[in-house]
């Protein structure tokens, strides 16, 4: 009699499967499989002691790195929060960016730039400097409250020529009302609010945004 078909089916019981919905191997799965594992050995053969021993030592490592990991994730929030609650508390404070020049281009006509006055202004004046410390044009100052103000220089210098194009230190001196002398420069702020993108903290200085990197210094004004 030929054979024309042979077909072995074997059922399995669902006891029998693990199942690990993100066919993720973490340690309660690893655990189940262990566990399987010994249930289905054979008892005429069982398991060596030395593969029992690397595989309990795989679970162990598996579960220090796994709480390794969330340690590290809980002090990466920690940071993030401490990093933004001291952003948050510079409000008020004054920002130095260390950058005191206003770059000038063939292409323009004129340029704007902010200085902070933290004192208010009886009177005084705006120097802008070359690169060798020569004053090329000055502004004088009206009596104002303290603040931001905005300058537009159309950069000429002060004999009415039209300066190179280069970059160019500001400065300012200036006397209080009380008789007191003072000086401020650009890149030196009051940070007036703080906002976050994509994690990271910017400080709005003068008309500008500038995120915390750009920032030197942070300190209280002195006056």
């Amino acid at each position: 009699m030929a054979i024309t078909n042979v077909s072995n089916t074997t059922t399995a019981s669902s006891s029998d499967f693990v199942y690990n919905p993100n066919s993720q191997l973490d340690k309660d799965a690893f655990m189940q499989l262990f566990l399987k594992e010994l249930e289905m050995q054979d008892p005429t053969d069982p398991m060596d002691t030395d593969k029992m021993l690397e595989q309990t030592a795989y679970l162990s490592t598996m579960e220090m790195n796994q709480n390794m990991q969330t340690t590290l994730d809980n002090l990466s929030k920690t940071l993030q929060s401490s990093s933004e609650l001291g952003a948050i508390n510079a409000i008020g404070k004054i920002a130095d960016t260390g950058y005191r020049y206003v770059n000038v281009t063939d292409d323009d006509n004129s340029v704007n730039f902010d200085l902070y006055f933290g004192d208010d202004i009886s009177s005084g004046e705006v120097q802008i400097k070359d690169k060798n410390g020569n004053i090329v044009r000055t502004f004088p100052l009206e009596a104002h409250t303290k603040g931001v103000l905005n300058f537009e220089w159309d950069l000429t210098d002060n004999n009415g020529q039209r300066v190179e194009s280069d970059s160019y230190e500001v400065v300012a001196t200036y006397t209080s009302p009380d008789g007191s002398e003072h000086q401020t420069a650009l890149g030196a702020y009051p940070i007036e609010s703080i906002k976050f993108q994509d994690g990271t903290a910017y400080a709005k200085l003068g008309s500008n945004y500038l995120p915390f990197s750009e920032i030197q210094e942070i300190y209280e004004w002195q006056g």
